[in-house]
């Protein structure tokens, strides 16, 4: 691999795409310092330990947002945007009929996400400057009178902010390896690791040495397991047949293929849809716990106590919801491919299979079947740090499985991507 590495970083255009990838994180995170004006850091801070949704959303601004700088919301806005058209396109029929346009097509629905990411972008700025104001954060904000100025610059900002590291990841794709938005991601959380090794370091100072080591043998087996989840697929036989005229005549040839359906194909997406769900009610009861009338308050504790972070049933309908959500996902992405369909017209079958609804009806229970095992293993991955917490007793770090799961397939995908560029040039890549 390290031999492999040396090869790409001689070869001039291979070199000048990493460098450009590293200037333009460099970019990124000098943009993640530039703060939001009138803000209270220590009041900040003190939140940021209490509030689960905050920490979610600053998992995906690589730390911008504890700062409160111009790209606190990261690029989940676009995130956001992505997810809604992908679930809109089988929904509505002209989105549907467009996806069947080849490149022209995906290129508008493309167009048509970045649209909707500036509206969703303003929202979720405004939203936070609200819950940020509730909390003591920030004062002066709302629209209406002497406050609306400010809001409104504060709104802007930070929904270019969003826009500009939008474009950021779209010149990476273009001009660099991998996805950019994937790599900006990658980039934030990879900057706070070095604030979670020194958290590492303080609980090995307070004598907790055992379970600091199993902590990090778990991390460790828990990359090996996502690696192994990320990578693995049932491949599908499929044989083409081709009709060609010559002399008159027609002659029939063949060819092998497979189609690969992956065991965990909805990626980090299960997740986030998973962790929105359980963090809003107890983020909703948190406003209503103070409430003057008395079964509102008994009410929003209640709520609150079931979905406290901390506690088994948090945990375990979080796992439950990360099953259901990777079972959904999956299958309307499916969908949209038409596998079986596009099989057809090209003159593929699978051996044994009519073609046409009994072919999408196999590969539909195909990967039903394979989805179990990476809709389980997500599960677990989910309720990780709850176990990690409980067998190592180790509460000053957080092993978030979020982030592992978009490093590690970011990584994978670079990888995957600098090795065809180094094969394109007849030089050995990683895979051995």
């Amino acid at each position: 691999m390290l031999e492999a590495l040396l090869n790409a970083w001689r070869l001039p255009d291979l070199r000048r795409k990493l460098l450009f990838v590293l200037g333009i994180l460099f970019i990124f995170r000098f943009v993640a310092h530039v703060p939001v004006p009138g803000v209270d850091l220590v009041s900040l801070n003190r939140l940021f330990q209490t509030n689960q949704l905050l920490g979610m959303l600053d998992l995906f601004s690589g730390g911008a947002m504890r700062n409160l700088s111009v790209a606190a919301m990261g690029v989940y806005p676009y995130i956001t945007a992505s997810i809604i058209m992908q679930l809109m396109v089988p929904v509505i029929p002209a989105l549907e009929a467009m996806s069947k346009e080849g490149e022209f097509g995906r290129h508008k629905i493309n167009q048509y996400t970045h649209w909707l990411t500036v509206p969703l972008a303003a929202l979720q700025a405004f939203g936070q400057l609200i819950l940020l104001q509730s909390q003591g954060v920030l004062g002066n904000v709302g629209l209406q009178g002497s406050s609306l100025l400010p809001t409104l610059a504060m709104v802007i900002s930070m929904t270019a902010g969003t826009i500009f590291l939008v474009w950021l990841g779209e010149l990476i794709t273009e001009n660099g390896i991998g996805n950019g938005v994937s790599v900006i991601i990658f980039g934030g959380i990879v900057a706070g690791l070095p604030s979670l090794a020194g958290q590492g370091f303080v609980g090995a100072s307070s004598g907790n040495f055992m379970g600091i080591f199993v902590f990090a043998a778990i991390g460790m087996l828990l990359v090996a397991a996502i690696v192994f989840f990320q990578e693995a697929q049932r491949r599908i036989p499929v044989q083409y047949t081709r009709s060609l005229f010559r002399g008159g005549k027609v002659y029939r040839q063949g060819g092998a293929s497979h189609i690969p359906l992956r065991v965990n194909s909805a990626g980090m997406i299960p997740l986030i849809f998973a962790a929105s769900i359980m963090i809003f009610p107890g983020t909703v009861a948190s406003y209503f716990m103070v409430s003057s009338v008395s079964w509102v308050a008994n009410v929003a504790q209640v709520i609150n106590r079931i979905f406290d972070a901390t506690g088994p049933v948090y945990w375990t309908l979080y796992g439950l919801l990360v099953i259901a959500f990777t079972f959904f996902y999956t299958l309307v992405i499916f969908q949209q491919q038409n596998i079986a369909e596009n099989l057809q017209k090209n003159g593929g079958f699978v051996p044994g299979i009519r073609p046409g609804r009994p072919t999408a009806e196999y590969f539909n229970a195909v990967l039903i079947r394979i989805t179990w095992a990476g809709a389980v293993f997500l599960g677990l991955i989910a309720v990780m740090p709850f176990l990690a917490e409980l067998l190592t007793n180790v509460r000053a770090l957080q092993l978030s499985s979020t982030g592992l799961l978009i490093v590690v397939g970011v990584v994978l995908d670079f990888m995957r991507q600098l090795e065809s560029q180094l094969l394109m040039r007849n030089y050995e890549g990683f895979i051995r």
